[in-house]
């Protein structure tokens, strides 16, 4: 190759490659920005409770378990992937119980549907000084966290490990047996 040649091919070759850094670094930023993931967890049976079988449940040594449906939303350009993990569930924090959670693939920009259980132990529910006080006004207040490792896999190319943190407010109404959980995730590398 000649010196003319080189000339113009060395600055067109480094243009070119510093116009394909910039549309990666602006993809980046923009498109596969990491989002954090939406998580929504629902008891499911409560309807058939009634207070005086649940308050025979909580005095009793055996655990208590309780149905959950955990809907976990990637709006991500990259699929989640992560082992079998465990959460944890509070009430005025002090730890009461424990939610397996299954490992899981979860793809991109979709959501998967995890069916688990809670096992709380009664005995440290009813050790509590503010839980009388809390059934008699009708509502109980748990706290959940989670923190599930794993790895993303972008494009099916790069796999980065991160980890997913989850924490819940779960607000049981005794009377109506309605359910109200608010949780708010955070997706860390």
């Amino acid at each position: 190759m000649t010196k003319k040649g080189l000339k113009i091919c060395l600055p067109i070759s480094l243009l070119f490659f510093i116009i394909v850094g910039i549309v990666f670094v602006t993809l980046f930023f923009t498109v596969f920005k990491p989002k954090n993931p939406n998580i929504i967890v629902d008891p499911v049976g409560l309807e058939h409770l009634e207070f005086s079988t649940l308050f025979a449940n909580l005095t009793s040594p055996s655990n208590l378990s309780l149905a959950m449906v955990i809907t976990m939303g990637n709006p991500n350009y990259g699929s989640f992937e992560f082992p079998t993990a465990t959460g944890y569930v509070s009430y005025h924090d002090k730890i009461v119980g424990e939610v397996p959670i299954e490992g899981e693939l979860v793809p991109q920009r979709d959501h998967i549907t995890v069916k688990t259980f809670a096992t709380l132990r009664p005995e440290k529910l009813t050790a509590d000084p503010k839980f009388l006080t809390d059934a008699v006004s009708g509502s109980l207040n748990f706290t959940s966290e989670s923190a599930l490792p794993g790895k993303v896999h972008v494009l099916n190319i790069f796999k980065l490990k991160a980890t997913v943190y989850c924490n819940c407010d779960i607000s049981f109404n005794i009377t109506s047996k309605n359910v109200h959980s608010k949780c708010i995730s955070e997706l860390k590398f």
